[in-house]
């Protein structure tokens, strides 16, 4: 299940890195799907995906954190029954709501949820990645270090062998002005790198696939 804010939304029109993860998944031969109550795009609420085998579920919201998922984990994983979680928060809750500890709070929170409804699940959390505003907000940009080390600790503190936590890696060389188209949210190639710190990660720690070769989407039909 993948869980997320904007940059895992995506927007109508856009492919997304959970569409690039799946299409890692299914080019290795690895069985699985992505599970979720939500299946829509920013923007339209619409599907506009050109594969049409993709399962688009997962759990994202445009403007979601960590503390607006923390309420909600719990019922959407007993409801779906996913094995993994893949994570991406925490730039809106820095952004808009929360400092780095309580944000490491609400992580916190979460992880607990979704144990108590799955206490066997594996998770995999992304650190919040490079952004325009630390970029010009160096307040901002301490307050994203000091929460991606409180969510280091939160890993390393919370790990146990019946619900194994992992970090991923922030993207090598992820470039906002070459990954992103805004700063911010992903670009085809910004979408490869995330979709692969989350396929790399399962692969080195738990076997799942195999190391990331970007597949190219199909192209939407024209006319």
């Amino acid at each position: 299940m993948p869980v997320g804010d904007s940059m895992t939304i995506g927007s109508a029109g856009e492919h997304t890195w959970r569409l690039r993860f799946w299409q890692h998944l299914r080019a290795t031969g690895t069985e699985g799907t992505l599970v979720g109550p939500r299946t829509a795009l920013h923007g339209d609420g619409g599907h506009d995906y050109a594969e049409p085998d993709f399962p688009q579920h997962h759990l994202a919201g445009w403007g979601e954190g960590w503390q607006h998922m923390a309420p909600v984990i719990a019922d959407a994983v007993t409801a779906h029954r996913p094995d993994v979680l893949l994570v991406s928060l925490g730039l809106i809750d820095l952004g808009f709501y929360t400092d780095a500890e309580q944000t490491a709070a609400n992580t916190r929170r979460f992880l607990a949820e979704a144990r108590r409804a799955h206490p066997s699940l594996r998770m995999v959390l992304l650190p919040v990645i490079p952004n325009v505003r630390a970029e010009s907000d160096a307040p901002f940009a301490s307050e994203v270090a000091h929460f991606n080390t409180l969510l280091a600790k939160t890993v390393a503190d919370l790990d146990e062998p019946r619900s194994p936590l992992l970090l991923a890696s922030v993207p090598d060389s992820y470039d906002i002005h070459q990954d992103t188209y805004d700063g911010t949210h992903p670009n085809a190639s910004g979408e490869h790198r995330l979709a692969a710190s989350f396929a790399d990660a399962l692969h080195q720690a738990w076997g799942i696939g195999g190391p990331y070769v970007p597949v190219p989407p199909l192209k939407r039909p024209t006319g």
